[in-house]
């Protein structure tokens, strides 16, 4: 069975907060804040950090802020997937990988009053599903903008 094109977008969006929710769930019931779990050393580890601000642990404590935006953010890509049906498909794909993003993020906040990340690198601050479906979607809508206006720029439709 094939789902249809408009679809897709909400069951991609689906999974993604159901990938962000369960892993962070799997991390909170495993570890304590600030444990840390060498996967691949020295390049990955699982390290458990309550997120109280943005990327980068930027604004930290600005909790309200934050979940004002991130209703700002869902509520304008429910807004771009329900009233742009042509989307093309990088489009919905960058969309639903935000909204599940954001959402999963949302919901942290909302019920813990912080984010849960534990996706260490070691070279980049901690993160979690949600925020690399977020940094995937965005990457996704900025090639599909950046590709578009080369081509109107250079006289090709």
């Amino acid at each position: 069975m094939t789902l249809p094109p408009l679809a897709r977008p909400w069951l991609i969006s689906s999974l993604t907060l159901a990938a962000d929710q369960i892993t962070k769930f799997l991390v909170a019931a495993s570890f304590t804040p600030g444990d840390s779990l060498p996967v691949i050393p020295p390049i990955l580890h699982l390290t458990y950090v309550q997120n109280t601000g943005a990327a980068f642990g930027l604004l930290r404590g600005h909790h309200a802020f934050f979940i004002v935006c991130s209703l700002l953010v869902i509520g304008w890509i429910i807004w771009e997937l329900r009233g742009k049906p042509s989307l093309d498909a990088s489009s919905r794909w960058g969309f639903a990988l935000v909204l599940g993003g954001a959402a999963g993020n949302l919901v942290d906040r909302l019920r813990l009053g912080w984010v849960i990340d534990f996706i260490d690198l070691r070279v980049w601050p901690v993160f979690n599903v949600g925020d690399s479906a977020i940094t995937v979607g965005v990457s996704l809508l900025a090639l599909r903008l950046w590709f578009t206006r080369s081509r109107s720029s250079s006289g090709r439709p």
